[in-house]
């Protein structure tokens, strides 16, 4: 049998693997659900729960008979994992995770400080605190370390900084991971879905979906506007701008709850709406919002409701929001001279055909949607594998042509008026929210 990298992504309610062979082909797909999940408190995790789900992970490759070259884990974020002062690997009591209000709003760095100051409030005395993905691999027998995209900054105090793709350490023999195993650092889901759905090339752009989501797109290093931020993107030359939103398929849970409709059932109701949703905007602020507005005292609102409108019309309309967000950020890019000729869809949000049709109608551009989007971290983390182990370049080669990326379908636009119209009201709804935040009561 031939040998694999099993890539993990440690998500809110499970996690996610994939083996892959060195010649690309996925042997395995894998979820396993965190027990207990659903009774966390809202922005809480259990860590042992974490841990438990690795381990089934990792005994469903050995039972499939899959030889483990090496494994790379990465994970949500910003999400810190309370440990002792001396960085053992005893979490203390739950983590806060990125739906926490602790350090909402705030830059990663000041965002995890800010969720280690809040858990050692809450248990009364210092912690030390780590990303979910470097304790997992402390966990597996690696050292005091933090798994970096590169060009990331260091957290203080979270461990030893090292790059994506950087073997860190061998197993211990822990959760049934054969001792000797290789360990290798990931990072954050984005991160690691961007690069499995190939942004390294010039105008492709990625919305990685999931509970909150975003969108980046890949620019020209020497054409990317200076005042823009950015990050590096898996290939050389190329860097990525854009933005984090606060609200994506959160927003279609929530309105699951509230209206106690299965999502299956939401989506199909929302098939049946024409694009509009019948003049309903939802403002998807729930949680405040990140890009392109930085306002995290805006909070969630819906505009045109009539006695007509019924479940089916906010399905539908919470999945515009979320379309409307992305396009809010791409049209702020485009301002500054950046455009996209693609999106790739990721994340469990990809898993609807609808919601990636609304959002290349929205955009009105082409979405490429991998087999199993809501695989792509996993599978990006399982690149890092490969690439440490040396069967395919490194993050930073001058192309993806030795990476074996998830395998893509494409949708093509189908520009509506409707909308249009409901985008120009979802910025000027936005707007005259922010703009009462401050005014005189």
């Amino acid at each position: 049998m031939s040998p694999v990298v099993v890539g993990v992504d440690l998500g809110t309610g499970g996690a996610r693997a994939v083996a892959l062979a060195a010649d690309g082909a996925v042997k395995l797909w894998m979820y396993e659900a965190f027990e207990g999940a659903a009774s966390w408190p809202a922005g809480r995790a259990d860590p042992a729960a974490w841990l438990d789900g690795l381990g089934r992970l990792l005994a469903r490759v050995n039972d499939a008979g899959l030889p483990v070259a090496a494994v790379a884990v990465g994970g949500q974020s910003p999400t810190t994992v309370p440990l002792p002062e001396d960085h053992g690997t005893d979490a203390v009591g739950f983590a806060a995770t990125c739906r926490h209000p602790a350090g909402n709003g705030m830059a990663r760095t000041e965002h995890h400080l800010a969720q280690l100051e809040f858990l050692s409030h809450e248990l009364g005395r210092p912690l030390a605190g780590g990303q979910i993905w470097d304790w997992a691999l402390r966990c597996l027998g690696a050292g005091d370390i933090q798994g970096l995209w590169p060009g990331e900054e260091a957290i203080p105090g979270y461990g030893e900084r090292v790059e994506v793709g950087t073997v860190i350490g061998h197993c211990d023999g822990s959760l049934g991971l054969a001792a000797g195993t290789p360990l290798v650092s990931a990072s954050n889901d984005a991160y690691m879905s961007f690069w499995a759905g190939g942004l390294g090339t010039h105008r492709r752009g990625h919305d990685p979906g999931g509970r909150t989501g975003g969108l980046g797109v890949a620019v020209a290093a020497a054409e990317r506007p200076a005042e823009m931020m950015a990050f590096f993107s898996p290939v050389a030359g190329i860097e990525v701008v854009g933005g984090a939103t606060n609200g994506h398929g959160q927003l279609l849970e929530w309105w699951s709850a509230v209206s106690g409709r299965p999502i299956e059932e939401l989506l199909s109701l929302a098939a049946g709406v024409p694009p509009g949703a019948g003049g309903l905007v939802v403002l998807p602020y729930h949680d405040g919002e990140r890009s392109p507005r930085w306002e995290p005292r805006l909070r969630g609102e819906m505009h045109g409701l009539a006695f007509d409108t019924g479940v089916a019309e906010i399905a539908r309309a919470v999945l515009e929001a979320a379309a409307y967000g992305l396009r809010h950020i791409h049209e702020d890019l485009q301002a500054g001279g950046v455009d996209m000729d693609v999106m790739c869809c990721g994340g469990s949000p990809a898993l609807s055909r609808l919601w990636c049709s609304i959002k290349a109608s929205v955009l009105e551009v082409a979405v490429d949607v991998p087999e199993r989007p809501e695989q792509l971290s996993a599978h990006g983390c399982a690149l890092a594998g490969g690439s440490a182990l040396g069967w395919w370049d490194p993050i930073g080669a001058e192309t993806m042509d030795s990476w074996p990326l998830a395998a893509m379908t494409r949708i093509e636009p189908s520009p509506d008026d409707a909308y249009r119209v409901g985008y120009e009201r979802f910025v000027a709804l936005g707007d005259a929210a922010a703009a009462r935040l401050d005014a005189p009561v």
